[in-house]
């Protein structure tokens, strides 16, 4: 697998996961209490024996570079590398990325180095395990010149992707982004026998939807990019790449979700601390990794947790109820403290009790008898001595309140937010 590189996609400005996004990266998002969704595509790319690995980064990237220096180092006779590409002004243009495409194309250079076969295209905001060499396979068993996977979705969730029509061979001949009448389903669907002869219960599922997943043959792809001004792949380069090229469709039937949004992050999460998860994060042959802290277990006393996940470092005080919550690292949360379908972000680090605090902030972390329901909390916020962080009685519209934010029907705590004593949203 040394003659394929792969090149994850940092993102873009992360505007629909404001304000998760305002001072990261996507890549960057806290995921499940301890992990950060760059983790994925690196561990997937690790445990399918791709140790070449560049992420190429734009917005907001410290936290994100800290995370990647911090947590992958290979060993030095191995070859192996997860190299950060960030915007930089060159002899050959000044410009930030103006698309996925464009960001591959201004670092061209590290594809075109000698050895390179296969370029493999990741994005640095989605859930999944998968093995790429199985990709791979199907890339040069099909001779394409393009290989996407694809996962097969129902006709009432088509409206939402790019869908693609195949013919009996796997070979892509059109593709759709988001259809949304019966005429466009129309000629876009697939036949779910044809999903089952591919070895995957269709189950009556007859789309097969783009999971924004790439594998060019390299020399092909430095070609696209130097003789077209293509800016995006997914709107651009791949659509054309099925009239010229033969593309291949690799279907997949794992668990994939695209972590786009507030309400899909929080759902995500939530479904996570179920007792049987979409997505675990314990398979021997294939784990998740992240960078390992160092922290202490979390201490519990006199508390009710159910269905949740609690990370490392924690401190929860009696009388405090946990219930369908992910409660990340080093959170401190007090006595008689309500929390329900939340997710919690923890804290960077632990306050020091001993100095002075001039302003009598509540410290970091959810003081005594405070209620949390339907709400995302961010890194290091306050939330004081009875405070009340509900939705009940208030509209599920989108709106910017002074302390905190409505998106998509979630109350989100920006990071750092003090909360003062008997908060209510009003």
């Amino acid at each position: 697998m040394k003659n394929v590189v792969s090149l994850i996609l940092g993102g873009g400005k992360g505007t629909r996961l404001f304000p998760l996004t305002q001072l990261r990266s996507k890549p960057a998002v806290p995921l499940a209490g301890k992990y950060r969704l760059i983790d994925i595509p690196i561990s997937n790319c690790i445990n399918s024996d791709l140790s070449r690995i560049y992420l190429i980064t734009q917005f907001n990237s410290v936290s994100l570079h800290r995370h990647i220096r911090q947590t992958y180092k290979f060993d030095s006779f191995g070859g192996g590398f997860v190299e950060i590409l960030a915007a930089q002004q060159t002899m050959e243009g000044t410009d930030w990325y103006q698309g996925t495409a464009d960001a591959v194309r201004k670092n061209i250079r590290v594809i075109e180095q000698s050895g390179i076969e296969y370029v493999l295209i990741l994005s640095g905001d989605q859930l999944y395990r998968m093995d790429y060499q199985k990709m791979l396979q199907t890339h040069i068993e099909s001779n394409a010149d393009v290989t996407i996977a694809t996962v097969p979705l129902s006709s009432e969730q088509a409206s939402a992707f790019g869908i693609m029509r195949v013919n009996d061979e796997g070979r892509v001949e059109g593709f759709l982004e988001k259809p949304q009448t019966e005429e466009d389903l129309a000629m876009v669907r697939t036949s779910p026998e044809w999903i089952d002869q591919q070895g995957i219960e269709s189950n009556g599922r007859d789309c097969l939807a783009s999971m924004g997943i790439y594998l060019f043959n390299r020399d092909l792809l430095v070609d696209l990019l130097k003789k077209t001004e293509y800016e995006d792949f997914g709107k651009e380069i791949f659509p054309m790449s099925i009239r010229t090229h033969q593309v291949h469709a690799h279907l997949f039937d794992g668990y994939w979700e695209d972590i786009g949004t507030i309400r899909s992050f929080y759902e995500a999460n939530l479904a996570l601390a179920h007792p049987n998860p979409p997505f675990d994060f314990v398979v021997e042959k294939a784990p998740i990794y992240s960078r390992p802290r160092f922290l202490p277990p979390t201490r519990c006393e006199g508390v009710t947790i159910n269905r949740s996940l609690i990370a490392d470092g924690c401190e929860i005080d009696e009388g405090t109820v946990i219930e369908n919550s992910v409660i990340g690292l080093r959170c401190r949360i007090g006595k008689n403290v309500t929390i329900r379908n939340s997710v919690l972000m923890g804290a960077d680090f632990y306050q020091d009790d001993s100095k002075a605090n001039p302003d009598n902030l509540p410290p970091i972390g959810i003081a005594e008898g405070a209620y949390i329901d339907g709400a995302i909390v961010d890194k290091n916020c306050r939330i004081g001595k009875n405070a009340r962080v509900e939705l009940k009685g208030h509209t599920d519209q989108d709106f910017d309140h002074t302390d905190v934010l409505i998106r998509d029907g979630i109350i989100v705590v920006p990071k750092g937010t003090v909360l003062p004593d008997g908060w209510t949203l009003s």
